[in-house]
């Protein structure tokens, strides 16, 4: 994720549903929320089992870039964990 700054992140657990028409939907195995350096706003990363990224979208805030997660995956909202 670059030299972005992990802020939060989900797991998906396979009681989640996707609401995204994307392909890659369904390789989603985790969400995390980054701060980039020196720019305002956050990333919304989409990942793999590897966290690996497989998307993105910005937000100008964690609680936007959860609402989309939720948008994404039904329920990812309430499991998002601060990143240590």
């Amino acid at each position: 994720m670059g030299n972005a700054k992990v802020i939060c992140y989900a797991v998906v657990n396979l009681l989640n549903n996707s609401n995204t028409e994307d392909n890659d939907s369904k390789l989603i195995a985790g969400f995390a929320i980054c701060q980039p350096e020196k720019e305002p706003g956050y990333y919304l990363f989409s990942c793999d089992a590897n966290w690996k990224e497989l998307a993105d979208t910005w937000h100008e805030s964690i609680d936007d870039a959860i609402d989309q997660a939720e948008y994404e995956c039904n329920g990812i909202s309430k499991l998002f964990q601060q990143a240590t």
